[in-house]
């Protein structure tokens, strides 16, 4: 055995954002960014308020046709317009694109603002433009960084592409209200802040242009990336998704949060017209929504991680119902922004459960379609969604409904569009928990409680429940230390709370008798004490390590369990099979793996794998070790519910990823509790 050491210091790998080309192609991704965001939040406005004499019907529909604007080109030429940019050098589109749409944002404040006409075309230039922009974009990145780096590449990409949301909502209500303020100290100011954030949009792109000028890196030669269209996509993603039962109440849930969202974007500027708010209290309500997802997706997780994930899921897009709800019907603009930040809060909950647990449940080789059709038919659904909640409110009207006494409630059809998306979120909701409900018979109410107590709801008369427990098995130098390492950070980078152990030795007392079982000195310790020296550590390895890790919900890894007394205290020491199972079993309670892995290795392999000094067992004859080799692959044969065996003289990446799509299958629970100061670690050792 070797001996634990200190590890030698690992270089940290340098931030993805050192390399000097990501770097400013990140930066003028960032900047671009902004400048989206302004622009839907400035031209939205600019619609609003060049049809508000227009009356309310008008109002909506203007408002409605900006965003269908925006969102159409992408839908109908995404991948023709994919197709030729990629014919084309990368870095010159980027900057043609950028200087484009640089000169159609600015002339709108210079010559078409009181044109709601060029709005509508100039947001349909813009978003064409952006078609060539974004296909060079995404097949630059590749070309900028390591291939190991490409995934953290994507995420700072997908950080900013939505972080910066509400910082534009925040710019643009500041804009709002500092040139409100210039124009009551000034009678002469007759600036405009939708101008203003209009000129600030188009310096972004500006800005983006010249970055991407300097960009040398990007090949001019490169092989042609092909998009399928939107619809083939969505059709196509369908077949993967529509047979399990769990994705597809995902879909649903994440697409009726959609269309909720959908709905409150299309109204809510006329909405806040409607509450006597100007353009800076749209700003706000904006940016609340999204700093509301931000909110949701950080600490909703971690304050219920003792809820069930598919649960929180389902009641997250219930309560963003019930919030939506609130916000439909109450005429407060302080309590409606509130209220969206909470609607936020549920839909950022939703979200990011959403995306993980497809990210869980879907197999590695469907994966990248299913999210392609996830976003693919969002992008429908959001854009049906806009024009039809536009124009529904437009179609409605106003009206003022008596309530007695001289009282006169307002409702109006953005009133009633946020009630039917109210009442579409509350019923999807609904629909994901049936679906995908994986504590039946438990009262939901009582769940929730508990988890807001920071609990985990146990009915009376049942054991509390409990994580996921794999034992790792094998002879001498099969690799299961390796493997049961390797699942071990597979897990962990996923997120779950994982213990990794071994026997024996996992516990003071277990560190001593280690040293008594496996020192060469010891060669004249009789089989039976041996057997109940190896059933002592599995005691207090069990009573000390296992069952309180298991009882937190934790994954515990253990390297050697009960199956090894049997093979080598029972087959290899030719002891009754019965005895050993008897006195294991009283020492561990009964405690039996969800999984066992048995590395499969021949003993003429595998002890020509090993270094170093032998130990008291690894020095016994051949036929020892073939003895307990037969004994673990009959166990095995036994209980093939229980065992997953993996021929262990196939490469150790295919090993690896047989274990890992094994044990995929029997996770406990699609999003793990965020507990990583719980997380257990071993000293390294070798088989």
């Amino acid at each position: 055995m070797s001996i634990p050491g200190r590890a030698a210091a690992r270089r940290k790998p340098p931030h993805v954002l050192s390399y000097t080309s990501f770097r400013r192609l990140w930066t003028a991704m960032s900047v671009c960014s902004l400048g989206d965001w302004l622009n839907i939040v400035a031209l939205t406005a600019l619609a609003g308020n060049l049809t508000a004499g227009s009356g309310y019907q008008t109002q909506s529909l203007a408002i409605g046709g900006v965003f269908v604007a925006k969102m159409l080109p992408a839908i109908l030429l995404g991948p023709l317009a994919g197709a030729v940019a990629d014919r084309f050098d990368r870095r010159i589109t980027m900057v043609i694109a950028d200087i484009t749409r640089f000169a159609v944002v600015l002339s709108i404040p210079l010559f078409g603002s009181h044109s709601y006409q060029w709005v509508v075309i100039a947001t349909l230039l813009v978003e064409c433009v952006n078609l060539f922009w974004v296909p060079a974009k995404d097949a630059t990145v590749p070309n900028l960084v390591p291939k190991d780096r490409l995934e953290e590449a994507n995420q700072l990409n997908l950080l900013v592409t939505y972080g910066t949301a509400p910082i534009a909502a925040l710019l643009f209500a500041l804009l709002s209200v500092t040139a409100d303020m210039l124009h009551r100290a000034f009678s002469g100011f007759s600036g405009e802040n939708i101008h203003l954030a209009l000129i600030i949009n188009a310096l972004a792109y500006l800005v983006s242009a010249l970055l991407i000028f300097t960009l040398r890196d990007i090949p001019k030669t490169h092989t042609p990336i092909v998009k399928p269209a939107v619809l083939r996509q969505i059709v196509d993603g369908w077949r993967f998704v529509g047979g399990s039962r769990i994705v597809r109440g995902l879909v649903i849930g994440m697409l009726g949060a959609f269309a909720a969202g959908g709905a409150v974007v299309g109204v809510a500027k006329a909405y806040v017209g409607a509450l006597a708010g100007g353009d800076a209290a749209y700003g706000t309500l904006f940016g609340a929504v999204f700093v509301g997802m931000a909110i949701g997706m950080f600490f909703g997780p971690r304050v219920l991680r003792e809820l069930s994930r598919r649960r929180l899921f389902g009641l997250s897009i219930v309560f963003a119902g019930v919030a939506l709800a609130a916000i439909s019907l109450i005429h407060n603009l302080v309590i409606v922004v509130l209220l969206t930040v909470v609607l936020g809060a549920c839909a950022g909950i939703a979200w990011i459960i959403g995306y993980t647990m497809i990210g869980l449940e879907v197999e590695d080789r469907l994966r990248g379609r299913t999210f392609s059709f996830l976003q693919s038919l969002a992008r429908v659904v959001l854009l049906l969604d806009v024009a039809l909640a536009s124009t529904l409110a437009g179609l409605f009207g106003s009206h003022d409904l008596p309530l007695g006494a001289g009282m006169v409630y307002r409702f109006d059809g953005s009133n009633l569009v946020l009630v039917i998306g109210a009442v579409l979120a509350i019923i999807v909701g609904v629909v994901a928990l049936r679906l995908m409900d994986d504590r039946r018979g438990i009262p939901m109410s009582a769940d929730l409680l508990a988890a807001l107590r920071g609990e985990r709801y146990v009915p009376a008369g049942t054991e509390p429940p409990r994580g996921l427990f794999i034992a790792f098995e094998g002879g001498e130098g099969s690799g299961k230390t390796t493997q049961s390492r390797l699942l071990a950070i597979s897990l962990r980078d996923q997120g779950f709370d994982v213990v990794q152990t071994r026997e024996p030795g996992s516990t003071k007392i277990g560190m001593r008798l280690r040293a008594i079982l496996l020192d060469s000195v010891h060669q004249g310790l009789s089989a039976r004490a041996e057997t109940l020296l190896y059933a002592a550590d599995r005691a207090e390895h069990v009573e000390k390590v296992i069952r309180p890790a298991l009882y937190r919900g934790s994954v515990v890894i253990t390297d050697r369990y009960v199956d090894s007394s049997l093979a080598y205290q029972g087959a290899g020491r030719a002891l009754a099979a019965e005895d050993v199972a008897r006195v294991n079993a009283w020492a561990t309670g009964d405690l039996t793996p969800d999984l066992t892995v048995l590395i499969d290795v021949p003993p003429s392999i595998g002890l020509t794998r090993l270094g170093g000094a032998a130990d008291r067992i690894e020095s016994e004859p051949d036929d020892f070790h073939e003895r307990v080799r037969r004994e673990f692959r009959s166990l095995a044969a036994a209980e093939p519910e229980r065992y997953l065996v993996v021929d262990g003289t196939l490469p150790q990446g295919e090993v690896a990823r047989m274990v890992q799509d094994r044990v995929r299958e029997i996770l406990p629970d699609p999003v793990p509790r965020d507990a990583e100061a719980n997380t257990g670690t071993m000293p390294a050792i070798r088989d």
